[in-house]
Formats: C-alpha cells, sequence, structure tokens
C-alpha cells in the first residue's frame, strides 16, 4: 500500500520540476541562460539544445552572452534566437553574441504573469489526474479483495494531503515567479 502513495508522490515531483522547468523559460527582467533553454540550434543537419553548442553566460543583470564552439555556427544561432518567441535581438561581434535584455513594458509583464498563471494552472491539473489516478488504482484493489476498506480510506486520506501540500507548493512557486516578472 505504501508504494502507491511513493509512487504517485514520485510523479508529483516530476510535475513540479517541469513547472520550474517552463518558468526558467518565461522572461523576467532579468537575464538568465536558462531563458535559451528551449533554442534549438541546427548542427550539422541536426537540432542541438544552445548548451551543447555553445557557452552562455550572464556577465551583467541584463546581458547574456553567447560563445560558440564553432565559428560557423554565427549565424544559426542568430537565426534560431530571432525565430523564437522571446523577442530578442543578438548582436554579434565576429567572436561572440551579447543579447542585451530590454526592460519589459507594463502590458508584457501582465501578459507574462498571465502565462505563468497558465502554466500553473496545467500543473495543477496535473496533481488533480495524479491523485484520480491514484484513487482509481485503491478503488480496484478494494473491488479485487484482499485490502481492508479502512486501510483504503486511510490511503485516500493521505493521497489527498499530498495533493494539497503540492497544490500549495504550486502557489508558492507561482507567487515567486509573478514577484520576479513584475519586479522593476
Amino acid at each position: 500500500m505504501n508504494s502507491i502513495k511513493t509512487a504517485y508522490e514520485e510523479r508529483m515531483k516530476k510535475t513540479i520540476g517541469a513547472l520550474h522547468d517552463e518558468f526558467n523559460t518565461i522572461r523576467t527582467g532579468r537575464a538568465s541562460p536558462a531563458l535559451l533553454d528551449k533554442i534549438r540550434v541546427d548542427y550539422y543537419g541536426q537540432k542541438s539544445p544552445l548548451s551543447q553548442v555553445a557557452t552562455v553566460s550572464v556577465p551583467e543583470a541584463r546581458l547574456i552572452v553567447i560563445q560558440p564552439w564553432d565559428r560557423s555556427l554565427f549565424s544559426e544561432i542568430e537565426k534560431a534566437i530571432l525565430k523564437s518567441d522571446l523577442g530578442l535581438n543578438p548582436s554579434n561581434d565576429g567572436k561572440v553574441l551579447r543579447i542585451a535584455i530590454p526592460p519589459l513594458t507594463e502590458q508584457r509583464r501582465k501578459e507574462l504573469v498571465k502565462t505563468a498563471r497558465n502554466v500553473a494552472e496545467q500543473s495543477r491539473i496535473s496533481i488533480r489526474n495524479i491523485r484520480r489516478d491514484g484513487l482509481e488504482e485503491l478503488k480496484k484493489m478494494l473491488s479485487a479483495g484482499g485490502v481492508a476498506e479502512d486501510e483504503v480510506k486511510k490511503e485516500e486520506a493521505e493521497l489527498q494531503k499530498l495533493t494539497d501540500d503540492y497544490i500549495a507548493q504550486i502557489g508558492k512557486i507561482l507567487e515567486i515567479k509573478e514577484k520576479e516578472i513584475m519586479e522593476v
């Protein structure tokens, strides 16, 4: 019985991890290498993550510097960044690509907060779906026999507590991200 709670808790942890990853790609007023995590560069006919073909660093709060390991990648990296929906404009000096992170407008901040809230809501839905799967598994075990009804009730209560804890975590993570986005 304990393995059920453990298995579903593991899935919930993965959902929180995915939320963190998704939030890392939502732009704030500050520069962050994670901002470019979703960018894929055409490298010898294969789409490779930017981090696998270049060094990405943040020397200042509003500047990202990209140094490709292969000089022939400058134009490919530039194209990939311009194609992304990040609205960033890289400048190429032949040695490195520099991306100045412009301050966000109030309207853009509100749009990003809305996006963050939608991402958080999708994570909450995932957590609830995981709980539903766990409850269905417990009901199957009960109907199959061999498990006491009070034991199933206890497991259901633990699963609900787990769900509540993870949904509260999502709320805290969202609150932090909203503050980060609205920071001027």
